[in-house]
């Protein structure tokens, strides 16, 4: 079970920009992602190679936190939204529930939700 403290820790990397970071630091070798109802992704170093793969699309991405972290024992839910700026200079926010597992201080588990459609917007 994570510490409160451990959460906001991840948590702070992330709203930093910090994402390849957070995911080295905080999810566990053999944790895994997965969209919606997609198949999971699983493995870290899988985890860290999709999120590199989908940041060199964008030019850049602000994080912010929508909502107060909620940690209940192993579980934490997370409501973020994403603006996405392309290298074309179009903008796309994007809003996820993130439904995570920890083992310890690790992410093990976690489902993202989301309305796919958001995809297909540009600002």
């Amino acid at each position: 079970m994570p510490a409160r403290e451990t959460v906001e820790a991840f948590v702070a990397q992330v709203l930093r920009g910090e994402h390849l970071e957070a995911i080295r630091d905080w999810y566990a070798d053999d944790a895994s992602m997965q969209e919606n109802q997609e198949a999971p992704r699983v493995g870290r170093e899988v985890l860290m190679a999709g999120e590199a793969q989908m940041l060199a699309r964008a030019a850049s991405v602000k994080t912010e936190l929508l909502s107060p972290v909620v940690v209940d024992g192993d579980r934490v839910a997370i409501h973020w939204r994403f603006t996405f700026t392309s290298k074309k200079g179009h903008v796309n926010a994007f809003e996820e529930i993130a439904w995570q597992e920890w083992r310890g201080d690790k992410v093990w588990r976690e489902v993202f939700f989301y309305d796919p459609a958001q995809t297909l917007r540009q600002g």
